[in-house]
């Protein structure tokens, strides 16, 4: 049997990853079924198909679907970013027409990328292009009629190009000047060519030529398109305003305004940047430029199938709509908070919204045979991203071009938040990250007999600290790792305000992200200085686009995860977890009442997620990081494998840290007690694996002990 991801014959998204009791949204789904697909509304308990664990755990919620079922048309993700130019007919009819942009190729030789392309009401297209060799062309597309100068360009050097087309005559000229420290400029022209006479506009593209499919899209940048008829400007577009629209301003006389379609990257350096300033708000002509990609996505667009009105007495959680069909399955989850301005349960769990889109379709390096093997024995989530890239890859891919991908969306199927969804594999358990170990935390608590609602980021980031007022405990997932200023905020809040926080996770707090102020499904990240990094910003671009802020770790913003929830991220390694070991503090009779029914000195030495509490990514308390000098360290992890390192931005040189510490020695895990001062508590596990170690055959539950005994004290 093939271990290839199966074909996808049914699969959606939903318009909004929250939704309260008594609202409505729509369900976008793509059906390859002859027939009709059923839809069911379930409450998630737990997420994890390892047979070992506490299994797969939903309750059907009555909605109101219409049982007879829903009926799709399969759809495309469209793919790739471009610029149309609504209203371009106005351009009106030209014998002589002269093209100029400046570009940085980024894929030149993969094929044929077009610049810019004007398309006349005749069907004919005119195209300033790079050729399937990388040679800068123009001319008329799918024809002989076209001047080409030989030699490619150079990959990732800035070049102008200026091309005019003479259509009367019959006369194409193309020039080449390069703007790199190797100068030069070349010019090529062609006569007695068949160009069909004046073109009568009706379309200009921008990065594509226009046609079936938007073909021949470009990686790269381009800045200061313009367009002349005869001696006349047309039109010429201004990418230094505007920088954080998706829509492009235009400074000739018809004000075309350019539509960026499927989110290129704005607040990139352009061929003026020289390393003056970092910053795209103070100098805006430094970035007059749009970095576009052949497999950017934004917003999917498919058609709504169905819509969804929660009943107003459902129960807070986190739901899934789930489809089947005909022998196909799929989960569209979303999170249920209590109705405005009020609360179901006295704990509060923070569901990572943001993180689980940041890492939407992530395709994992070390997603081999082995877990693919896995998950057709457990009868896993069968698809994976690499294999279904049409829908987008995540933050921590790269372009085709090699260029990091900083812009997310949960506007389009996201297959690692699928129910029963496997992220790797896992010798010594269950392979979770994210969604799906998060769910572990929801099916201890139901377990345990524990009331609790639910939040996500996307309400925080909204409503503040008011979305956690009034709770006795707010508990944060297995890994919070991305938040906006309005998140960290509202968590502060609450802590400062007397609330009880209780980070059970490891690797949060770690990376500011911007939401788009329009588009409030759109996230971005810039992986700027420091981190551990699946890539890194190119110099100058550390500033995002949606609201020119410095971006990267929050470390680096002056608010270290240490200063909110005592520990921050230190090592990691890969999916293996150790035990934690008590300190003597543990044992005082002011935080011995923390361990009751701990046996031993070993804490989570088994566990769901890598075999053990403390692993993966890990956690530590720094004074001088913003760990409160009151706050106690109980417990501490050891001796972890070879394979775990010190984050980089803890490190000077070979042989000095920071902290002054050893390199090894920061590699541990910490757990954390804090009483504030205005009469809250916080308690931090430092660790991603932990909750893992909530059900798992530990002889002394210990994990799940300190959870309890933490909950029971409030």
């Amino acid at each position: 049997m093939s271990l290839d991801s199966p074909e996808i014959r049914l699969i959606g998204y939903a318009e909004r990853m929250t939704l309260r009791p008594g609202e409505s949204m729509g369900f976008h789904v793509a059906s390859r079924l002859e027939g009709a697909f059923q839809a069911r509304l379930v409450r998630v308990i737990c997420s994890d198909p390892n047979p070992e664990g506490p299994g797969m755990q939903e309750e059907e919620v009555a909605a109101g679907l219409a049982p007879e079922g829903y009926r799709a048309e399969w759809q495309e993700m469209p793919r790739g970013s471009y610029m149309t130019v609504p209203g371009a007919e106005a351009l009106g009819r030209h014998e002589r027409l002269a093209f100029s942009a400046t570009v940085w190729p980024s894929l030149p030789g993969q094929g044929e990328q077009a610049i810019l392309t004007l398309t006349g009401v005749d069907g004919r297209r005119l195209a300033l292009s790079l050729d399937a060799e990388g040679q800068l062309s123009f001319g008329l597309v799918d024809s002989d009629a076209k001047v080409t100068i030989p030699g490619a360009v150079r990959r990732r050097q800035w070049l102008h190009c200026m091309a005019e087309a003479d259509l009367a005559k019959g006369r194409l000229t193309l020039t080449l000047e390069r703007l790199d420290s190797f100068n030069g400029s070349d010019t090529g022209s062609q006569d007695g060519l068949n160009l069909g006479g004046a073109l009568e506009i009706a379309g200009v593209t921008l990065a594509a030529i226009d046609g079936p499919g938007r073909r021949g899209l470009f990686n790269g940048k381009i800045e200061a398109p313009t367009l002349h008829g005869g001696e006349n400007l047309l039109a010429a577009w201004d990418f230094s305003r505007d920088i954080s629209s998706f829509t492009v301003a235009e400074r000739g006389p018809l004000g075309l305004v350019g539509e960026l379609v499927n989110r290129p990257l704005r607040g990139v350096t352009g061929a003026s940047w020289n390393g003056e300033e970092m910053c795209w708000r103070h100098r805006p002509e430094h970035y007059a430029a749009v970095h576009f990609h052949d497999d950017d996505v934004g917003d999917a667009g498919w058609p709504q199938t169905l819509r969804l009105t929660l009943p107003k007495d459902v129960k807070s959680g986190l739901y899934a709509l789930r489809l089947s069909g005909e022998g196909e399955e799929d989960s569209i989850p979303f999170v249920v908070p209590p109705p405005h301005g009020s609360r179901q349960a006295d704990l509060c769990v923070i569901i990572p919204t943001f993180t689980y889109t940041v890492y939407a379709n992530y395709e994992r390096f070390d997603y081999g045979p082995k877990t693919r093997e896995r998950v057709q024995a457990w009868g896993s989530y069968p698809h994976y991203p690499a294999d279904h890239a049409d829908y987008g890859l995540s933050t921590y891919n790269h372009h085709s071009d090699g260029s990091g991908i900083a812009l997310a969306t949960h506007l389009r199927p996201i297959l690692t938040t699928k129910l029963g969804y496997m992220n790797l594999f896992d010798p010594k358990g269950s392979g979770l990250r994210h969604l799906q170990a998060d769910t572990h935390i929801l099916a201890w608590l139901e377990a345990e007999g524990l009331a609790y609602d639910v939040i996500s980021d996307h309400d925080l980031d909204e409503e503040g600290v008011a979305a956690l007022s009034g709770y006795k405990a707010v508990l944060t997932s297995t890994h919070p790792e991305y938040h906006t200023t309005n998140t960290l905020d509202a968590i502060q809040g609450y802590r400062d305000g007397g609330g009880n926080l209780a980070y059970l996770g490891g690797n949060g707090f770690y990376w500011k992200i911007a939401r788009h102020a329009e588009h409030r499904d759109a996230l971005e990240v810039r992986r700027a200085e420091g981190g551990i990094r699946a890539w890194a910003a190119e110099p100058g671009e550390y500033h995002h686009m949606f609201d020119g802020s410095y971006g990267g770790l929050w470390r680096r913003n002056g608010r270290p995860p240490q200063a909110l929830a005592g520990v921050g991220f230190s090592s990691q390694g890969l999916f293996e977890g150790k035990g934690y070991t008590r300190l003597p503090a543990s044992h005082d009779p002011k935080y011995a009442w923390l361990f009751e029914g701990v046996e031993g000195e070993q804490i989570g030495t088994e566990g769901l997620c890598g075999g053990g509490a403390a692993g993966y990514e890990l956690d530590r308390a720094d004074v001088a990081l913003g760990s409160h000098p009151d706050a106690v360290v109980l417990a501490r992890s050891g001796d972890h494998p070879d394979h775990f390192v010190a984050v980089p931005e803890e490190i000077l040189t070979h042989v000095a840290t920071i902290s002054g510490e050893s390199e090894e020695a920061l590699i541990r895990a910490e757990i954390l007690y804090w009483e504030t001062p205005a009469g809250g508590t916080v308690l931090s596990v430092g660790s991603i694996t932990f909750c893992g170690s909530l059900f798992q055959a530990d002889k002394t539950k210990s994990v799940a002990a300190i959870i309890r005994n933490y909950l029971n004290s409030l």
